[in-house]
């Protein structure tokens, strides 16, 4: 049996930067060695749910919390085991285990989403801005959903030929989500109550591929002054390539400031992390910490390691650095955030962030297509500073609705409006006014590539929003 991934659970993971293969040992990652594949099991529900028990005993980062008399029989699947197994990390607070983040996978799936930026699903984010009334907070072009024209801020009126409040009265829409094909009806933004203008459409899940850097631009500014705009999607490796041409040119023109859009941001591979890091950080704090990878306590003596700034080609002279953040920015984005700001100024505009300051190694069951990510690893930056599970928070002054009626990175968006603000005034601007049929907190909804489960797979989630990933 193989298991296939839920989409939902594919985009927050803080990766390190070599994928570990079980018996084989790292392809790269620093001497990582996972723990022993069970023997003569092959590919059964039996020698999956060894594998999970065997490494989750191993690489865990809580692993002195798990008990030592588990009875793999006693569960009916590797998913359950793993589930089990996750609530012996710490509270959050609230009664609930702040380990939302262990997942099973497949290798395949990994590979592509990491490698490739794809997955499968719809390629839309949804949210709630009144009981009843769901709306598209992004579509990717590059997907099912973006290839049937859906658009940010359309009104998901039905569902399947039920409305959404018949929908959220029983099993919730992230169940209908998860169905292959569903029926949207959609409301245009501004469209007639009457329903008048509403279109239906039929989707199928399909290959979604994402443009991990969709916008970047340079803004003037005063004083002869040049900002730059940098709408940043995925910590995956196809980013790589664009941050080159993107730095050039910020240095071309001598532009020292920056505003990093990572408000849907949900991380992805530290790798990635840390080359922004190097053209964000490069220059003012070459040779300095930028971050601290810290293990369990078996395993942190061979395996933790300090990431330092290293000045590269096209580093920039940075003087400010501006986030646009959400509930939905998480992981790598937050690692960039908390590892720039012992060396740099760093604002945060939006909303705080999700809270994910630990990270998966991802450990693959030899020729079963089958890959663990347990949470196995910390960070900190230079000053020690780490589990941050609560979020980083919003500069004071500096919150910002995220308007759905208004395009990401638009001239009348307020999160670039607030941010713009502040590097002209070194302050933060007077509140600003919420339009109708807008959030100004990300607080519900659901996404096929949510950082959290949803709560029928893994009782409710102890973050009450799944705007992305």
């Amino acid at each position: 049996m193989t298991l296939f991934p839920k989409p939902f659970k594919k985009l927050l993971v803080l990766a390190t930067t070599a994928t570990l293969v079980a018996a084989c040992g790292s392809d790269g990652g620093g001497g990582l060695t996972p723990a022993q594949q069970p023997a003569g099991g092959g590919c059964s529900l039996t020698a999956q749910k060894q594998f999970v028990l065997d490494n989750m005993l191993f690489w865990y980062l809580w692993n002195d919390s798990l008990p030592t008399n588990v009875n793999i029989d006693d569960y009916a699947t590797p998913d359950a085991l793993l589930d089990f197994l996750t609530t012996f990390s710490p509270d959050d607070g609230s009664g609930r285990p702040v380990d939302t983040f262990s997942f099973l996978t497949t290798a395949t799936s990994d590979a592509q989403f990491f490698g490739e930026g794809r997955f499968e699903g719809f390629g839309f984010s949804s949210r709630f801005v009144a009981p009843g009334d769901l709306r598209f907070s992004r579509v990717f072009a590059d997907g099912p959903a973006g290839r049937a024209g859906f658009e940010r801020g359309q009104r998901i009126v039905a569902l399947d030929g039920r409305t959404i409040a018949e929908i959220e009265a029983a099993e919730g829409v992230g169940s209908v989500f998860n169905n292959t094909t569903v029926e949207f009806t959609l409301r245009p933004v501004g469209g007639a109550e009457d329903g008048s203008e509403d279109v239906t459409s039929t989707v199928t899940q399909g290959i979604v591929t994402i443009d991990p850097l969709p916008q970047n631009r340079l803004i003037d500014a005063s004083g002869g002054r040049k900002v730059a705009y940098i709408e940043f999607a995925s910590f995956i490796s196809t980013a790589e390539p664009e941050f080159e041409t993107i730095f050039a040119e910020i240095n071309a023109e001598n532009v020292t400031e920056v505003i990093i859009d990572m408000r849907y941001n949900g991380g992805g591979l530290v790798r990635t992390a840390e080359l922004l890091g190097d053209y964000l950080g490069g220059v003012i704090a070459n040779g300095e910490v930028f971050s601290s990878t810290e293990f369990n306590a078996d395993r942190g003596p061979a395996n933790n390691t300090s990431e330092f700034f290293q000045g590269i080609t096209n580093s920039m002279d940075l003087t400010q650095f501006v986030v646009i953040a959400s509930r939905s920015t998480a992981s790598a984005s937050e690692l960039v955030i908390n590892g720039l700001s012992p060396h740099a100024p760093v604002t945060i505009v939006g909303e705080n962030t999700f809270g994910k300051p630990v990270g998966q190694v991802g450990l693959e069951l030899t020729g079963c297509d089958v890959l663990l990510r347990p949470t196995a690893f910390k960070t900190v930056n230079s000053l020690g500073e780490g589990d941050f599970f609560g979020g980083l928070p919003v500069t004071p002054g500096c919150e910002a609705p995220d308007d759905l009626n208004v395009a990401v990175g638009a001239a009348e968006d307020p999160n670039l409006e607030t941010a713009l603000f502040y590097l002209e005034n070194n302050a933060c601007p007077p509140p600003v006014t919420v339009a109708p049929g807008t959030l100004s907190k990300t607080t519900a909804g659901f996404d096929d590539l949510a950082p959290e489960r949803l709560p029928d797979l893994k009782g409710p989630p102890h973050r009450e929003f799944a705007d992305a990933w």
